[in-house]
C-alpha cells in the first residue's frame, strides 16, 4: 500500500506544534538548561531538529549538493551531531525558534509536492519522501520528549506514536549492523498496546521472541530515550532482549543510549 503522504505530513505538523507549545513560553535561562541528552540543553534540541530538517529539505531538492555537505559534516567524525550543535550556540533562544519554526514549513512545503518514488540521500541508507517525513516525526517527538523531560512535562501520547513504533521495528536489523552485530535470523514479534489500548503488531505470530507491552515504552526505547529496564516492555527470547539494548531508530553511529535508573517511576502500564 502507498504512503498517505498528506496524512504522514498532518502528524509530522500535529507533532511541531507540540514542540512549539513547549517552547513558546519559555524564559531565555532555560532555554541553557541540562537535558537528558549528555552535554545537550534545550537549545541544542532545537538547533539539532532545525538544522536537520534543513538538510532533509536539501537532501529533496539538491540531493548533490546535500552529499557533498553531508560527506563534509561527517568527516568531522562520529559525533558530528554534537559539532552542528556546537556551531549553533551563539544563537539566541528566538532565534533557534524561529529557525525552527522556518525550516519545518519549508520541509512541510517542499515534501507536500515531492515525487513519493523519489529515493533520498541520508546520513545513513538513502529513505523515500514517507521515510523522511516519519524520521523527521520520530525525531520531533524523541527531542520533545528530551526538552519535555527537562521541564517536568508530560506529554500526552497519541496514535502518531504508531509511525515511530513502525520505523523502530524496521530498523531491528540497522541496529545490529550499526553495533557490528550479526543480524538475527530468528524473527521478533512485537505486540503494542497503543494509547487509545488499541493492539499493534509486527513480526510472525508463531515467533518464539517477543517483545510486549506500551507503545509509548517501545518508542521511548527505540529512540533511546529510556533504558529498557524503566519501561514495562515485557522481552521474550534472546534476539528480543539483546536488541531492546541496541535498538536505534535514528541515522548516525550508535547512540549511547539512556542508563538504567534515571527515570525509575517511568513504567507505563
Amino acid at each position: 500500500m502507498a504512503a498517505d503522504i498528506p496524512a504522514l505530513l498532518a502528524d509530522l505538523d500535529a507533532e511541531t506544534d507540540v514542540v512549539e507549545h513547549l517552547l513558546e513560553t519559555l524564559d531565555d535561562t532555560v532555554w541553557e538548561s541540562p537535558t537528558p541528552a549528555a552535554g545537550w540543553a534545550i537549545r541544542d534540541q532545537v538547533s539539532h531538529l532545525a538544522y536537520f530538517d534543513e538538510t532533509a529539505t536539501l537532501a529533496a531538492i539538491d540531493p548533490d549538493r546535500f552529499r557533498a555537505e553531508a560527506a563534509a559534516l561527517m568527516a568531522l567524525g562520529d559525533d558530528f551531531a554534537g559539532k552542528v550543535a556546537e556551531n549553533c550556540r551563539n544563537l539566541s533562544p528566538d532565534e533557534l525558534f524561529q529557525w525552527f519554526r522556518r525550516a519545518r514549513q519549508a520541509f512541510l512545503t517542499v515534501f507536500r509536492s515531492v515525487d513519493p518514488g523519489t529515493r533520498l540521500p541520508w546520513y545513513g541508507p538513502g529513505m523515500s519522501p514517507a521515510s523522511s517525513i516519519t524520521a523527521r516525526l520520530m525525531e520531533t517527538w524523541a527531542h520533545g520528549q528530551d526538552i519535555a523531560d527537562t521541564l517536568g512535562a508530560s506529554l500526552e501520547p497519541t496514535r502518531r506514536l504508531r509511525h515511530i513504533a513502525r520505523l523502530g521495528v524496521g530498523t531491528l536489523a540497522f541496529s545490529f549492523t550499526l553495533h557490528g552485530r550479526p543480524v538475527p535470523t530468528a524473527p521478533v514479534r512485537v505486540i503494542l498496546t497503543a494509547p487509545d489500548r488499541d493492539m499493534w503488531s509486527w513480526g510472525p505470530p508463531e515467533a518464539a521472541d517477543t517483545v510486549y507491552g506500551p507503545a509509548l515504552d517501545f518508542c521511548l526505547v527505540v529512540t533511546q530515550r529510556r533504558n529498557v529496564a524503566d519501561t514495562a516492555l515485557d522481552l521474550t527470547g534472546p534476539v528480543a532482549t539483546e536488541w531492546m539494548t541496541i535498538a536505534q531508530a535514528f541515522a548516525g553511529p550508535p547512540g549511547p543510549g539512556r542508563p538504567p535508573g534515571r527515570f525509575p517511576g517511568a513504567r507505563h502500564a
